[in-house]
């Protein structure tokens, strides 16, 4: 077995609405191999996993996935369940999967997931402990999910960047992770906030400088009146010792620009612990502070946006003596809970042994062998930080409003937006300058899983605060379209975002063309996919975004948003059948309607009424609808309007919005350049999918009638979809037709303009299936008075000349003569031969594969052909 591919899809999918793991597993030989026939393996399976015997499967009761394994069920079935059982082994709670055909000996293995790191290597795991069971391999399962456990550990998010992750989501807000820190993007395009720990975009550098800086700290709270204690800048072991002597034992010595309590030793008695804690904190910078020692407890004040928020108590790494185990036994009893991880992982550390730990245990007259009596707390460390082993408790009522103002002031004269204010003194209840306490630091980017996950008392909505700042109020809206369907979608495309353009927003747009932020291409190429939509949903400009959504991508990467305000589908026919596991109409329609369901709950599903497989998606449907239709008369539009719904439809040659409230008469479809005088019917539903989008943001009616008036099919509004151009004694049309349904819609159009004749130049995508090639030559025969065949350059694994044997054989099937079709490969030669043969008064359609090949070829022709004294005619 091998795994061709495997992707964590984290946005909506084809598969659910959740973030799945996608595998494309090849099970070569054991193809059509049953459980049943693999003797001995559901016993191994089962001592590995016993848990499987739990999974309902397709029954409605624990056991259905044991009755499965002894009926006879395929191997990816049981691939399938393993991941989720591991996933389940290692803490998350999921059930979803899936596994179907896909082609050949491959097939697709999907399981849901909450950890997207861990899910990808249960996948890997459970093909190989598949395939191993079955050969009677031994599998060390708790070593490779314990492998699992730390990796995931290191890449997944940290509790305090989850807890805001969480908050905005639960807001509607969307989150995106950039790369694999800490890094967050909080909404979309000009709306977006940015958050990396509690680090924010609003967060100052010289206030992070300030902080990071305990010395200037210091000076800047001192200015303000705040207590500090008194310290002494020391670069060597003699100056420290000097310091100390100079403020008075006790002492703290910390590196000046240190952090998590990392180096810092407190209560410092005499000359030798000095020394000792010098070398340790020069570990961590070259300058080092001696501070006077301040007696009391250890609190941490959250301040957000100038507002303190919440208060724990943090409590230095401690075990509990028993009087049987030592405190190294100790420390790993500690240890082994749950709630401790490594670093910043979990709500808890774990505690490390270090010459830290060694020297306060030697102070306290203990070893890590000492045994201490049953009760006796035993303190590890001097500093109080979570990231050292503390622990927190919370304090946050018992905070007396003068030390909230203090807390408050020292966030202030610092300049940070989210600060963890370090106060020590005897009683918080207290203010610190009647109890001799005062501010030991202020810290830029404070953690804040003490205060979701404190030890003691209750969780604090430190998260809430910190994206209340963010985003206070209401999230300002972000206006998304996404549109999809087999024709017509980049033509919609352009069209809404010229709507929204002329609404006065900077609009980013993706289509098989390219990438443009405003006016701007920023990105050549087809870029209908999910990557092309983030590159606009994150750009820091963009107002409003429009996204072409290609099936391939739908399938490869799922959406890359997750509600958007409307999803069109402009219609659906039988494209790039056998491709992707999709092998029906009907499966094209259920992939094509993720676009639809993927739509807010205030927003809109805009459906073509007059095509039946788009009628079919409005039953996978629960939210609002905008059917649109060319005919007034439509049945399916009436019935709609009937149960008060909205339509967008054409009436004595008028598009009209009709709703319960609204019959509003918007403008002639002659009115639209792009419709060519209303000859271009598949324009006139491009141009009526667009006005329904419009309508459902509250675009006013005038600004989508201005920016239809203003759209033309032409290089600068629509090149490549339709593009009339005049060649003096002939006419031309360029467009991007692959389909039958688009070359039908394309030559209609042009019989409409009356040419003396039609000469078609066409190609098809070799990946499509030879009975689909056919059907295209089938079309371009019935249409064409006369064929120029070419082939695109990327052949898509075909033979050199295998498509164009193939559309000439639809062609000829359709009554086409063959002294009526030349066969040109290269499709500058091809355009070329068309244009130099056409005859006056002919209508030349070419269909391209590559848009700047094809205009550059039509431009040398044009010229060509104005040169010459003579023009040959095709005979």
């Amino acid at each position: 077995m091998r795994i061709v591919d495997i992707r964590a899809l984290e946005g909506p999918n084809i598969y659910s609405p959740k973030p799945v793991v996608r595998m494309l597993v090849d099970v070569g030989k054991w193809d059509d191999v049953s459980t049943k026939d693999l003797g001995g393996f559901k016993e191994r399976l089962l001592e590995k996993l016993p848990g499987l015997a739990l999974h309902h499967c397709c029954f409605d009761r624990p056991g259905g996935f044991l009755i499965r394994l002894e009926e006879g069920t395929y191997l990816p079935h049981v691939i399938e369940h393993v991941a989720l059982e591991l996933l389940n082994l290692l803490g998350q709670d999921v059930k979803f999967g899936r596994a179907r055909w896909w082609e050949k000996t491959i097939y697709s293995v999907v399981f849901g997931y909450e950890g997207k790191y861990a899910a990808l290597e249960a996948g890997k795991l459970a093909v190989r402990l598949v395939e191993d069971l079955i050969c009677g391999k031994d599998v060390d399962l708790p070593g490779e999910l314990s492998k699992i456990e730390r990796y995931s550990a290191e890449m997944e998010l940290g509790p305090s960047t989850s807890a805001i992750e969480n908050e905005a989501k639960s807001r509607g807000i969307p989150v995106t992770r950039i790369g694999d820190g800490s890094l967050l993007i909080l909404g979309y395009g000009a709306f977006q906030k940015r958050v990396e720990a509690t680090l924010t975009n609003r967060t100052s550098s010289v206030a992070v400088d300030i902080a990071c800086d305990k010395i200037l700290t210091k000076k800047m709270l001192s200015l303000a009146g705040i207590p500090v204690p008194d310290g002494i800048p020391v670069y060597t072991e003699e100056e420290a010792v000097k310091a100390a002597e100079e403020i008075g034992y006790p002492v703290v010595v910390k590196p000046v620009d240190g952090n998590q309590g990392k180096g810092v030793s407190l209560n410092l008695k005499n000359e030798k612990e000095v020394r000792e804690a010098f070398r340790i904190a020069s570990g961590y910078s070259p300058k080092v502070l001696v501070e006077n020692y301040i007696r009391g407890r250890h609190y941490r004040l959250l301040v957000v946006d100038g507002k303190f928020v919440c208060a724990a108590e943090r409590i230095p790494a401690h075990v509990v003596g028993d009087g049987i185990h030592s405190i190294r036994e100790l420390i790993e009893i500690v240890n082994s809970d749950p709630r401790r991880g490594e670093g910043h992982e979990k709500p808890l550390t774990k505690i490390k042994i270090d010459p830290v730990v060694l020297r306060v245990l030697s102070k306290h007259g203990y070893t890590l062998d000492s045994i201490p009596e049953n009760g006796q707390v035993v303190f590890l460390r001097e500093n109080c930080n979570l990231s050292t082993g503390g622990t927190a408790r919370d304090v946050t009522d018992l905070v007396c409003p003068e030390n909230k103002t203090l807390a408050e002031r020292a966030a202030a004269m610092v300049g940070l937006d989210v600060a963890g204010i370090d106060v020590t003194t005897e009683d918080i209840s207290v203010p610190i300058e009647k109890s001799g306490g005062a501010v030991i630091e202020v810290n830029a980017a404070p953690r804040i899983r003490m205060h979701l996950y404190p030890s003691e008392g209750e969780s604090r909505p430190a998260a809430k605060a910190i994206v209340d700042m963010l985003f206070p109020g209401t999230p300002p809206k972000f206006p998304l379209v996404a549109v999809t369907g087999t024709n017509g979608k980049t033509t919609t495309v352009r069209m809404i975002a010229g709507i929204l353009a002329h609404h006065g927003l900077k609009v980013g747009m993706t289509c098989t063309d390219g990438v443009y932020i405003g006016e701007l291409c920023v990105k050549k190429g087809d870029c209908s996919g999910p990557e092309s939509a983030r590159m606009v949903l994150l750009d820091p400009s963009v107002e409003a975004a429009v996204l072409e959504i290609a099936r391939g991508g739908l399938i490869r990467g799922g959406l890359s948003y997750d509600k958007a305000d409307v999803g069109i589908i402009t219609n659906i026919t039988g494209d790039h059948l056998g491709q992707d596991g999709v092998h029906t109409l009907e499966d094209l329609i259920f992939v094509k309607s993720l676009v639809a369901e993927q739509v807010k709950p205030q927003g809109y599903a805009v459906l073509n009424a007059d095509d039946i497989a788009s009628v079919e998606v409005r039953k996978r449907l629960k939210g609002n609808v905008i059917f649109f239709s060319l005919e007034e008369d439509n049945l399916v539009l009436r019935k709609h309007l009937c149960e008060g719904g909205r339509g967008v439809y054409v009436k004595d040659g008028v598009i009209v919005l009709h709703s319960e409230k609204d019959f509003l008469p918007l403008m002639k479809v002659a009115e639209i350049p792009a419709t060519l005088g209303g000859k271009a019917k598949h324009n006139a539903q491009n141009a009526l999918a667009a006005v329904a989008a419009g309508w459902a943001l509250d675009v006013p009616f005038e600004t989508i009638k201005k920016a239809l008036l203003a759209f033309k099919c032409d290089e600068n509004n629509n090149p490549g979809r339709l593009n009339i151009i005049d060649g003096g004694r002939v006419r031309i049309i360029l467009d991007y037709g692959h389909n039958p349904a688009a070359l039908e819609a394309v030559i209609a159009t042009a019989k409409a303009m009356n040419p003396a004749r039609m000469i078609g130049v066409i190609a098809s995508p070799g990946d499509r299936m030879d009975d689909a090639i056919v059907m295209l030559g089938q079309v371009a025969g019935r249409g064409f008075q006369r064929l120029v065949v070419k082939e695109d350059e990327d052949l898509r694994g075909r033979r050199p000349g295998e498509v164009a044997s193939l559309l000439v054989r639809g062609a000829l099937s359709a009554g086409l003569k063959k002294e009526q079709i030349d066969v040109i490969l290269k499709e500058s030669e091809a355009i070329a031969f068309a244009l130099e043969n056409a005859r006056e008064g002919d209508l030349v359609v070419i269909f391209y594969e590559k848009y700047e090949t094809a205009v550059k070829t039509i431009r040398e022709a044009l010229r060509s052909r104005m040169e010459s004294p003579a023009v040959a005619g095709i005979v």
